[in-house]
């Protein structure tokens, strides 16, 4: 009799529930697995928003659109496509008052370590222990970086839906989860459920866009979002029309999941490693402009905070300073 682990690559139900089940103990806050095919019309909503120059200054994105939207493309041996999302909502909020010295908010999935190290970290675990199991498996860990549209993926192996804010919408999280998948080379049985779009006739986050970036529902235009601008921009400035609706975000911007009704009552990560670092909720704008390359690489070790650099930093300080009109040399700086 064939043993479990020399079981050749195709895979049953009951491997499929036992991969589904070892993800969860990982500590996974959900699971569901697609077949690796072509995204068609992913793909073909993809090029016709690149083609309209709405991803800004995400020029990586150009780069070859098709392997984006086929993960076979990436990793030939993909056979199944295993989605995870992992909630990390931490319960403390950002400060709304007007005395405090003069702060900058930071988008709250910036607030702990690096959730590319944490989710990929978790999938070569699961990775390692599908191999222990079943010998003749080879998989790819993707988390972000990756050339996988990770949204429509999440979508596709029924864990939500994608939101007028063009965020994936989970029933039991909302929209604060990180999103990574594990391509392998199993024939594992695909989630054929997939769950409605349940906005409804919601436009909460349309509205409360204070640059207009949503430019229709499911449709984000980067070059005027404040995330874009504030993470993804290397302009040596922030531009005018979005550089006057900063609404004191310093790193990324969450207004449009802050006002969605799916959010309204969230679930706190178990993850300790999500809680917010010191000074990562409202930063201290004074500190910020005073970094050196040294005490920025000390402070932003292992925090998703280094995709801005120390020059997309200070520059959006700058901006929060200008806007403001108050100085922050002795850092005592308050808000008008």
């Amino acid at each position: 009799m064939i043993s479990e682990k020399q079981r050749p690559a195709g895979a049953s139900a009951s491997v499929t529930a036992q991969i589904k089940e070892r993800a969860l103990q990982l500590g996974f806050s959900k699971v569901g697995i697609a077949r690796a095919e072509g995204l068609t019309e992913e793909h073909s909503r993809l090029q016709d928003w690149l083609a309209r120059g709405l991803n800004g200054q995400m020029k990586w994105m150009e780069r070859d659109p098709l392997q984006r939207s086929d993960p076979r493309r990436f990793f030939p041996p993909a056979q199944s496509v295993i989605v995870v999302a992992l909630n990390y909502y931490t319960e403390p909020q950002h400060e709304i008052g007007r005395s405090e010295p003069l702060t900058g908010k930071i988008s709250r999935y910036a607030w702990g370590d690096d959730y590319h190290e944490v989710v990929a970290g978790k999938l070569r675990e699961l990775l390692s222990w599908i191999k222990a199991k079943w010998s003749e498996t080879d998989g790819k860990v993707c988390v972000d970086i990756q050339p996988m549209m990770d949204k429509a993926w999440a979508a596709r192996a029924g864990l939500g839906w994608i939101g007028k804010h063009t965020n994936l919408i989970t029933q039991e999280f909302g929209s604060w989860v990180f999103i990574g998948e594990l391509l392998l080379n199993l024939d594992l049985e695909a989630d054929e459920t997939v769950v409605a779009d349940q906005c409804g006739s919601c436009t909460l986050c349309i509205d409360a866009c204070p640059t207009a970036a949503i430019v229709e529902p499911y449709l984000l235009d980067a070059n005027r979002c404040i995330s874009h601008a504030t993470i993804e921009s290397r302009a040596t400035e922030i531009r005018a029309d979005v550089a006057r609706h900063l609404e004191g975000w310093l790193y990324g911007c969450d207004i449009c999941q802050d006002v969605c009704p799916w959010n309204q009552t969230p679930i706190a990560t178990t993850d300790s490693r999500f809680e917010p670092r010191e000074d990562n909720v409202n930063a201290s704008l004074a500190n910020i402009l005073e970094l050196t390359p040294e005490s920025y690489a000390a402070r932003f070790r292992r925090s998703a905070m280094k995709r801005a650099k120390l020059s997309g930093l200070q520059r959006n300080a700058r901006a929060l300073v200008n806007a403001a009109g108050a100085d922050v040399s002795s850092g005592s700086g308050a808000i008008p």
